[in-house]
C-alpha cells in the first residue's frame, strides 16, 4: 500500500503546525488508498547540518541522521505542512530536508501551509526545493489564513472548504506517489 508522512515542520513552542497535522491525519484517515503517518520533526534531533559529507553521496556518519533517513525512505509521498515564517518556510523543515538526498528522489509532495497570507511564500520555496530532490510537487494546496481559520491567530478552526480542497491533494498524491514507483524501483 502506498505510504504518505505528514511533515510537521515547525518545532517553535506553542506551534499551530500541530493542530494542522492532526486535522490532515484525521481528514487522511478516512482513506483506503494510502496509509498515512504523522512525522513531527520534534521527535528527530537534527542539528544544523553537521555531516561532514555531501547528503547526495548517501554517506551518513551521524545516528540521528541514519535514524532520519531510515524513516523518510519508509515513505512514497510527503504531505509538508508548513508554516510561514519570514516569506518562506521554518528553518528545522529546510534543515530537516537538506540533511537527506537519496530518500526523497522519486516521490511525490503535498503542501498545507498556514500563515498571514495562507503559508503561499513558504510553499513557493518548496517547491523549487523539491525539483533538486527528484520529488514531484502536485498543485493541489491547502492554504490556511491565521486571521480567519485560526480563532486569535492560535486556535485552528478551518473553513469548511478546505476539506475539499484537501481532498484534492489527498487525490493527486497518491495518484503521483503510485505513478512515480516504477522509478523507485528501477533506482533500487
Amino acid at each position: 500500500m502506498t505510504k504518505i508522512a505528514i511533515i510537521l515542520g515547525s518545532t517553535r513552542p506553542g506551534r499551530n503546525g500541530e493542530a494542522v497535522a492532526k486535522w490532515v491525519l484525521e481528514q487522511a484517515s478516512k482513506r483506503t488508498d494510502a496509509q498515512f503517518e504523522l512525522v513531527d520533526l520534534k521527535d528527530y534531533n537534527l542539528p544544523h547540518l553537521d555531516e561532514a559529507i555531501p547528503p547526495s553521496l548517501g554517506q551518513y556518519s551521524q545516528p540521528h541522521t541514519h535514524e532520519w533517513a531510515a524513516k523518510i525512505a519508509q515513505f512514497d509521498g510527503y504531505i509538508f505542512v508548513t508554516p510561514e515564517y519570514n516569506h518562506s518556510t521554518s528553518g528545522a523543515l529546510k534543515n530537516a530536508i537538506d540533511f537527506l538526498y537519496g530518500e526523497w528522489n522519486n516521490k511525490a509532495a503535498g503542501f498545507v501551509s498556514y500563515g498571514s497570507v495562507g503559508g503561499a511564500r513558504a510553499v513557493e520555496h518548496l517547491r523549487l526545493i523539491m525539483g533538486e530532490l527528484q520529488i514531484a510537487d502536485v498543485r493541489a494546496q491547502v492554504a490556511l489564513s491565521l486571521a480567519t481559520d485560526f480563532e486569535n491567530y492560535h486556535i485552528f478552526t478551518p473553513a469548511a472548504y478546505h476539506e475539499d480542497n484537501l481532498t484534492t491533494l489527498f487525490d493527486q498524491l497518491v495518484a503521483w506517489s503510485r505513478a512515480l514507483a516504477p522509478l523507485r524501483a528501477s533506482a533500487a
